[in-house]
């Protein structure tokens, strides 16, 4: 068969079977009559050999070892193949990344796309102090698209750069709580954490509801951030965790000024920019803030949780002591009683908080007789 022929049903160019002649890759074993070159049959099977191996990414040079070296092993060379091609994958994918997120930008112009270049650069440099300028100056005239900024998010291990991408998160317009909720469904505690963590900054309703699902979350570093951010919300779903946290004196603190929170009804500025009011999981109980007339019956139920936790045979006098300093926070009824009980506690330090606390709350209800109601 001549080579016009071969190439027509092989689908081999004639040029790229003349270089494969010239490599001595494929070369016609026949002659014609007229002096011309012919290809074999099997001639023909090399020819498809060789395309086959080059759809695997093989070169030319090893493309003729592997057909003529007796001796030649295909398996690091397709290991090697292997490692290429998702390195190529992963280097066209990044690159997919970055091109979908300038396009997100919205560029005016080429100055626009260097901006949006440079500031995703600086999110993915190694110095700290880049990523950082690059969160903060994120929010000038060409914003880095939000995508970019969650992936920092869920990526940045250094604390002082996370604050900033947190920042910057909630100064966009698309605070991106769709894809910090796909951070939240993480297989990775890390990134579940970091996800807890840039939500619990964000306002509204929406960002609520994504942390009250994470209350129920396996790792307890997300379960307490959650706990922490719902206490001034309002969510009295976040009460047991957040007596738990005082119990073992994790951040007991920060958990014991989120109960006061709570107890005396969440903050304005939950209510988010539209004015609706925060996703609470007791809506009646906690949407009219401060002023609500069920303020003291929700401090009473709390102050019930923290009386319960007293009362266990595990409450040693650290314990107690937690314990008594967060009921100094709650108003209402039964933790004036409780403080009157631990009073008497047989721990010094316990009786002289309670006794303490009492007695402001005494002078304080004394200047007005309604806020122990």
């Amino acid at each position: 068969m001549l080579i016009g022929e071969v190439a027509r049903r092989s689908g081999v160019s004639a040029r790229m079977l003349r270089h494969y002649d010239a490599l001595g890759l494929v070369r016609p074993t026949g002659r014609t009559g007229g002096g011309y070159r012919e290809y074999s049959g099997e001639d023909i099977r090399r020819i498809f050999h060789v395309e086959s191996l080059r759809s695997l990414g093989l070169s030319l040079h090893e493309v003729g070892r592997a057909l003529d070296d007796p001796g030649f092993a295909p398996a690091k060379l397709v290991d090697d193949l292997v490692r290429q091609t998702r390195e190529r994958i992963a280097a066209e994918t990044a690159l997919l990344t970055r091109l979908s997120r300038i396009d997100a930008a919205e560029p005016a112009g080429w100055e626009d796309v260097l901006h949006v270049v440079a500031l995703l650069q600086g999110l993915g440099s190694e110095s700290a102090g880049k990523r950082q300028r690059a969160a903060l100056s994120s929010t000038e005239e060409v914003p880095v698209p939000v995508e970019a900024l969650v992936e920092a998010a869920l990526s940045e291990t250094d604390p002082i750069v996370a604050g900033a991408i947190r920042w910057a998160l909630t100064q966009s317009g698309d605070n991106g709580l769709a894809l910090l909720s796909e951070g939240l469904g993480s297989p990775t505690a890390a990134v579940r954490r970091r996800a807890v963590r840039s939500v619990a900054e964000i306002p509204g309703g929406e960002a609520t509801a994504l942390l009250r699902g994470a209350l129920s979350d396996s790792d307890i570093v997300v379960r307490r951030c959650a706990a922490l951010a719902l206490g001034p919300r309002g969510v009295a779903d976040a009460v047991p965790t957040l007596v738990t946290m005082i119990v073992d004196g994790a951040n007991d603190v920060d958990a014991a000024d989120a109960l006061r929170a709570l107890a005396n009804g969440p903050a304005s500025a939950d209510r988010g920019t539209s004015g609706d009011p925060p996703a609470s999981a007791d809506r009646g109980t906690y949407a009219n803030g401060p002023a609500s007339a069920d303020r003291p019956a929700s401090a009473d139920r709390i102050a019930t949780v923290l009386v319960d936790r007293l009362g266990r045979r595990s409450a040693g006098s650290s314990v107690r002591r937690r314990l008594t300093q967060a009921l100094a926070e709650i108003p209402g009824t039964t933790a004036s009683r409780a403080l009157a009980d631990l009073s008497r506690d047989e721990d010094r330090a316990v009786a002289l908080t309670a006794a303490y606390v009492l007695t402001l709350r005494d002078a304080r209800q004394g200047q007005d007789p309604a806020s122990e109601r």
